[in-house]
């Protein structure tokens, strides 16, 4: 301006520029992203004039790298002792003290550290190191749960994993079913055995008979020897249970019938005589109260109850009556579409209630066949005469049963009742008898 006083900038070295956005001299820099670019020649001339300088030391790169290493080497060992959150906090905290220490050699001495790409890094070891220890724990965790599925039914493990909260002592009351499975004459086939004979043995017809189980929804509840226990309709709901456990048994009937025929060639093959195996299956249905059993220290997965003892009460008497699967009234009950005999009113002992027992024959199939048709009902001309004492007629029920059976095992049953049909025709039973067989062993 012609007016303008040149003494009010005597002595100044003085910048005119425009700070117009439309005039393009706007420029980025770290103070923003649109400082006026004669504001940076402002700033270079005032740093020449004062000779104050931000520098960067030529120790800094190795100072970064240094810090660097350390920190990354610290959140790892962390992380390996210690859980994520730990090395969360650990790291922020060397966050916090890496950039108090840049500011301050910044704001008090004008030295430029980076704290950014040693913190970055080290934040990319961190995360890097975390991923691989939550893929780690994962492939754990699946391999524990492979080794548990061993143990217990995979549903039950995945339902545990799910909730872990559930890993505590108590139980609740279920309609169930349980089977109770057993080797006939186990003690003679060991004694024919070496120790690691008498595992392969158990291992070889444990191993389907457990896939079987497991295959209808079945949990298994233990190992005793060769003996098994398993029952349905817990951890998981299956209305279907009482059928499911016949299923199962009928196929561990035939399982057997192959692995007595693979038994059989090997035997042959090594001139050594052999035995058929049996065994004996017991199945009943009831209230029971399954859950975590046991101590503080140490619990199972396991059902109690009245029907369990019945179900391993009935699995020995498949002893006395010469067939391989006995089951209960209730679950003949709940289970009406499998071909199941009713073979005798028998008193189990340790129970008071006398129980109506019935051999299973075979599935849906067999049930609406007429020769299991007529079978039945010569069953219970059978029962009906020989609980009133006819022991006429009941002989003469039981070759028609004969006769009509497509089964060979209730070929001993037949037997039972001739015997006790001559002990009774020898010496008439009490006054007052109704039926009831008593069992005498377990």
């Amino acid at each position: 301006e012609p007016d303008f006083d040149a003494s009010k900038i005597g002595g100044f070295i003085v910048f005119i520029g425009t700070s117009a956005v439309g005039l393009n001299d706007l420029k980025a820099t770290p103070l923003g992203s649109g400082t006026p670019g004669v504001e940076v020649h402002t700033q270079v001339v005032e740093q020449i004039l004062s000779q104050s300088f931000l520098i960067r030391p030529d120790w800094a790169p190795g100072a970064e790298l240094v810090f660097l290493l350390a920190l990354g080497l610290f959140l790892v060992w962390v992380s390996h002792r210690r859980s994520a959150i730990w090395g969360a906090v650990l790291g922020a905290l060397a966050v916090i003290a890496s950039v108090a220490v840049s500011w301050t050699a910044f704001k008090g001495a004008g030295l430029l550290i980076d704290p950014l790409f040693p913190l970055a890094t080290a934040l990319l070891v961190y995360l890097a190191d975390t991923l691989l220890a939550m893929l780690r724990t994962d492939a754990e965790r699946r391999q524990v749960r492979t080794a548990f599925s061993r143990y217990m039914s995979p549903e039950l493990v995945s339902r545990l994993a799910d909730n872990p909260k559930q890993l505590v002592l108590g139980g609740e009351t279920k309609r169930m079913s349980i089977l109770f499975s057993d080797i006939r004459g186990f003690t003679s086939i060991a004694e024919k055995l070496d120790a690691a004979g008498v595992t392969r043995f158990i291992n070889r017809y444990l191993t389907p008979m457990t896939d079987i189980i497991l295959e209808h929804r079945g949990t298994i509840d233990k190992y005793m020897g060769d003996a098994i226990m398993a029952f349905w309709n817990a951890p998981l709901d299956d209305p279907d249970h009482a059928r499911r456990a016949c299923e199962a048994a009928l196929k561990m009937r035939i399982c057997l019938e192959d692995l007595n025929t693979a038994w059989e060639e090997e035997a042959a093959g090594e001139d050594k005589p052999y035995k058929p195996v049996g065994f004996g299956i017991g199945i009943s249905t009831g209230d029971c109260s399954v859950g975590n059993m046991g101590s503080e220290q140490r619990f199972d997965y396991s059902v109690l109850g009245d029907d369990v003892n019945l179900a391993s009460r009935l699995e020995g008497q498949c002893k006395t009556y010469g067939t391989d699967i006995i089951i209960a009234e209730a679950t003949r009950k709940a289970a009406p579409d499998m071909a199941a005999i009713e073979i005798d009113l028998l008193r189990v002992k340790g129970k008071e209630r006398p129980e109506r027992i019935f051999a299973l024959l075979g599935g849906p199939e067999m049930r609406g066949s007429d020769s299991f048709k007529a079978l039945e009902t010569a069953v219970a001309d059978l029962t009906r005469a020989y609980r009133s004492r006819d022991w006429a007629a009941a002989r003469a029920a039981i070759g028609v049963c004969e006769a009509n059976a497509s089964s060979t095992v209730c070929t001993a049953v037949w037997t039972v009742y001739r015997e006790r049909i001559a002990g009774y025709e020898a010496s008439p039973p009490p006054d007052g008898w109704d039926g009831v067989f008593e069992a005498l062993t377990k």
